[in-house]
């Protein structure tokens, strides 16, 4: 099936690289125009120009997710350029450190709050009016397994995992009579720059423990974040999507 968000505007956090970057490319396949922002402008750039090469509408914009004057500027553009918002991928965050409770630090807690957090209740607030204006929208909010899931350590991450799960709820109450859906995708272990700085024996642990044996591959959580936000879950809302390879299971 081709042209599954045809017609349709998508705002992407995160998108220079990775699992931002494999959404973009996949929303734009499919028929969106796509503007994506980053704070790696350099390969934000380099992926808005080779999208744009091979035919895509695709726009990069500097975006830092805790910065509400980079937000209002992304959405304006998906409105003057594009004509309208009606998707928003909240997919920027940071792993921060792997500090205990003992260990975390108040900057470090502060940085991982106003990363993964605020920066998702930023990217929902400036999509509301917009997607009021179109007569609804989808959200998609980028939470974890271990936002429903405990590990050792990681406190810091586990709880703005956690809190996305429960803001994207509050959400999807209040705005469901605007017909604007916000749903949260809850990836398991992907095979992204963003492990790089991981313990390996971490992520070899994580690997062996998910039954389907392995990482996923960042197509395979963006074919869930295309399925939010085409009309083909036009009765989802609230919901958590988990891709985990079968992790939870147990």
């Amino acid at each position: 099936m081709a042209g599954r968000v045809e017609g349709k505007v998508a705002l992407i956090s995160g998108g220079a690289r990775g699992q931002g970057a494999e959404h973009a490319r996949l929303l734009a396949e499919e028929g969106a125009a796509v503007v994506f922002g980053d704070i790696l402008d350099e390969a934000g750039n380099e992926l808005a120009e080779t999208l744009a090469d091979e035919g895509f509408a695709a726009r990069y914009v500097h975006l830092d997710v805790t910065a509400p004057a980079d937000w209002k500027a992304a959405a304006a553009l998906c409105e003057s350029e594009f004509g309208g918002l009606d998707i928003v991928v909240n997919n920027a965050g940071i792993v921060g450190s792997t500090a205990s409770v003992s260990d975390e630090t108040e900057a470090g807690w502060e940085q991982l709050i106003a990363v993964n957090q605020t920066g998702v209740l930023l990217g929902m607030k400036v999509a509301i009016e917009p997607m009021r204006r179109r007569g609804g929208g989808s959200i998609i909010n980028t939470s974890s397994i271990w936002g429903l899931a405990g590990t050792e350590e990681y406190i810091g991450y586990q709880a703005t995992k956690g809190a996305v799960r429960l803001m994207t709820k509050s959400a999807a109450l209040t705005y469901a009579p605007d017909k604007i859906r916000v749903n949260a995708v809850l990836p398991g272990l992907v095979m992204t720059p963003m492990i790089d700085d991981e313990p390996e024996e971490s992520i070899a642990e994580l690997a062996r423990t998910t039954p389907l044996g392995r990482g996923a591959e960042p197509r395979e959580i963006s074919y869930a974040v295309l399925y939010l936000a085409s009309d083909e879950s036009a009765f989802v809302t609230g919901i958590d999507l988990v891709v985990d390879g079968g992790f939870l299971a147990r």
